[in-house]
């Protein structure tokens, strides 16, 4: 029995992010723990000793998160067929947003998280908005991070970017095999350097590492030499029609153009292709 979580602050983005949800896992034995977090900051604005009590606390915002909790709960029940593999759950909490999640993934035993994400607008387009940030960045969780533009489809090809550096255990990579065999996908190992050059003798190590742990799925090696990180992964996107992207949240720090940095609107594989980060697991 897996154990979903999906933050929602109710908003379109998130509602897409819980059908693409409920579609990955359709053939799964999932829980679905669907929380919405009402921030400690907002709560700190009103000086009041009356709103501050937990009373009101409870009737200002509990209870309206709960009976929004409850409308989502109906409208996937009226979107969705049944699905006995499927138990719903719901979870409002008051705290601050990475805090509460860092706790739900403890206390639930939560195996991913999922969550919608819409990149800010104004003069900086950035890729992804700041709460999905965070969570990726810093809750040892695999997440999977849906776009706007999302909609779920069979996952057929995987996009894997990697500088081919040791820097994780290769069991890191558990969460990525099992897409790959849920969905019988191909795999499409990315590297991209500078300039056309050999690789080393530690990474031509971690290649052939890669190659015996995906040696039961369809797995393919790809060089592509850009100066710029972006136009490589839109370019390969395009070619290759990706379903995912998948990465290794160590490797954040080399990859954080794909996922951090102001973008322009030619880039366009954020908007439409989730991404799928795992995380190295205390042993």
């Amino acid at each position: 029995m897996k154990s979903i979580l999906l933050p929602t602050d109710f908003s379109d983005n998130s509602w897409n992010a819980i059908q693409y949800a409920l579609n990955f896992f359709e053939n799964s034995n999932c829980h679905f723990y669907m929380l919405h977090v009402i921030k400690l900051n907002n709560l700190s604005v009103i000086d009041s000793p009356f709103i501050a009590s937990s009373e009101a606390i409870e009737e200002i915002y509990i209870k309206p998160s709960k009976k929004q909790l409850r409308k989502l709960l109906k409208r996937i029940s009226e979107e969705f067929p049944q699905n006995d593999n499927h138990k719903f759950y719901t979870i409002t909490d008051y705290n601050f947003f990475i805090e509460s999640i860092r706790n739900q993934v403890q206390e639930k035993n939560i195996d991913m998280i999922v969550m919608g994400t819409k990149g800010a607008s104004g003069l900086k387009k950035f890729i992804i908005g700041s709460n999905t940030a965070d969570v990726i960045t810093k809750v040892p969780c695999t997440t999977l991070v849906v776009p706007e533009n999302a909609k779920f489809n069979n996952i057929g090809e995987i996009a894997f970017p990697t500088d081919l550096s040791i820097s994780y255990q290769i069991q890191t990579l558990q969460p990525i095999s099992e897409v790959l065999e849920e969905f019988n996908s191909f795999l499409r190992i990315l590297h991209i350097s500078k300039k056309k050059e050999d690789l080393n003798i530690d990474q031509q190590k971690y290649k052939e590492l890669l190659q015996d742990y995906f040696m039961n799925n369809d797995c393919s090696f790809h060089f592509l030499t850009n100066d710029n990180i972006e136009d490589a992964v839109q370019c390969f996107v395009e070619s290759r029609d990706i379903d995912m992207i998948a990465m290794v949240a160590k490797n954040l720090n080399y990859f954080q153009r794909i996922l951090f940095m102001p973008t322009v609107e030619e880039i366009s594989y954020h908007t439409d292709v989730p991404f799928l980060v795992v995380h190295e697991q205390p042993l």
